[in-house]
């Protein structure tokens, strides 16, 4: 059986890496009491895929994670979500898991795009920022430079929001997740002047291709 899981990373969980995270869910599975499967060859390891890696120090509201497990489900699926969840630790949490066709695409090659929310920790910052992301939107491309490799931000940047009325100091950005073209979150707040250190980030949720397509 392919169980995928929907869940928020928070709290001090945070500061978990991609590696850890998947440790943490070997970890969660055992405790829950579910037969997880393993890959096979000289270094079999837990059959576990996670959608996207989620930069050190984000938190994630709706993070999605496959695991396989040596069961068929039954007539009467068990309840994956509360058995999971009676076994994470404090910053997981099960938003839902259900099962899904052992054939379908592995997670990562699915991620079309990311939605962010930034907060700016700064009294005040959110003054000017509607004119700053009009700024932004405005340029026909933002020459950057990763890893010595020049790039083009702007095709990355499907769309950048600023909030307004109680919402202000928030930025709303959906940025491409896509293999070789990933804009990301710093990098758009690099080109607004606002340091990323003065900001608190959660990506709310992923954007799978076949959610565009439906569309």
């Amino acid at each position: 059986m392919r169980l995928r899981i929907t869940f928020a990373k928070t709290g001090s969980l945070r500061y978990i890496g991609h590696l850890d995270l998947h440790q943490v869910w070997e970890r969660t599975a055992r405790r829950a009491g579910l037969p997880l499967a393993y890959t096979q060859g000289f270094h079999p390891g837990p059959k576990i895929q996670i959608a996207a890696a989620l930069p050190l120090g984000f938190s994630g509201r709706a993070e999605v994670v496959d695991l396989w497990l040596n069961e068929t489900g039954g007539d009467e699926p068990r309840p994956y979500a509360d058995l999971l969840q009676s076994a994470a630790p404090p910053g997981l949490v099960i938003v839902r898991a259900e099962p899904v066709d052992e054939g379908a695409p592995a997670l990562q090659t699915q991620v079309a795009a990311a939605e962010y929310e930034v907060n700016l920790l700064e009294a005040g910052a959110g003054s000017g920022l509607e004119a700053k992301v009009a700024e932004l939107l405005a340029k026909p491309s933002l020459p950057r430079e990763r890893r010595g490799k020049p790039y083009d931000l702007r095709p990355l940047i499907l769309s950048l929001e600023a909030g307004t009325g109680e919402r202000s100091g928030t930025l709303q950005m959906v940025l491409s997740a896509r293999e070789g073209a990933t804009g990301r979150p710093e990098e758009v707040l690099a080109e607004l002047g606002i340091p990323f250190e003065n900001t608190r980030v959660e990506r709310t949720r992923l954007i799978f291709k076949n959610d565009i397509e439906s569309k």
